[in-house]
């Protein structure tokens, strides 16, 4: 029964032609690429609008003249600033069209900040599949690897393993 959960029917969250996915459906593409999802420019006004809700005023990141000095010679967003936007990434995939009662992040493990994000930077994430399990009636963890690249370089930007707790 379980095995029959299906991606939402809702036609609105569906791109045309596209198909449900059944729980068994997913569980083959662990392993695989799950979703790569559509650039996002990076703006000085998204890096100021963290730093506000933060509190982080760290020159590098706030501060133009005195990073134009700095070995980067530019502004930079914040690492935990790239860490959150995983959860509009991953909108674009098909996690977000799973029907459930209800979705949450559980974790992380393996966060990596490897390599600046800039202002006027194009960023995406490719999230692969690597774990589905089930942890009780009805409840599954799903584990993904999250590469966020910065288009243009061979450094990816970010790498983080999000652990997400789903209830059917």
């Amino acid at each position: 029964m379980a095995d029959d959960l299906k991606i939402s029917s809702d036609k609105k969250s569906q791109e045309p032609g596209q198909k449900r996915i059944r729980l068994r459906q997913l569980k083959e593409m662990v392993g695989k690429e799950f979703n790569v999802s559509d650039w996002l420019t990076m703006t000085q006004e998204r890096i100021k609008a963290f730093a506000s809700c933060t509190e982080d005023y760290q020159w590098i990141h706030v501060d133009v003249d005195k990073a134009a000095k700095s070995p980067v010679k530019s502004t930079i967003a914040h690492g935990f600033l790239l860490l959150s936007l995983l959860p509009y990434f991953l909108s674009q995939s098909p996690l977000a069209r799973i029907k459930v009662k209800m979705l949450f992040n559980y974790g992380l493990d393996r966060i990596r900040f490897i390599s600046p994000v800039k202002p006027g930077d194009r960023i995406r994430n490719r999230a692969v599949l690597t774990r589905i399990s089930r942890k009780g009636f009805r409840r599954w963890l799903i584990k993904l690897d999250n590469t966020i690249e910065i288009e243009g370089s061979s450094r990816p930007a970010l790498f983080a393993e999000l652990i997400v707790f789903i209830f059917f």
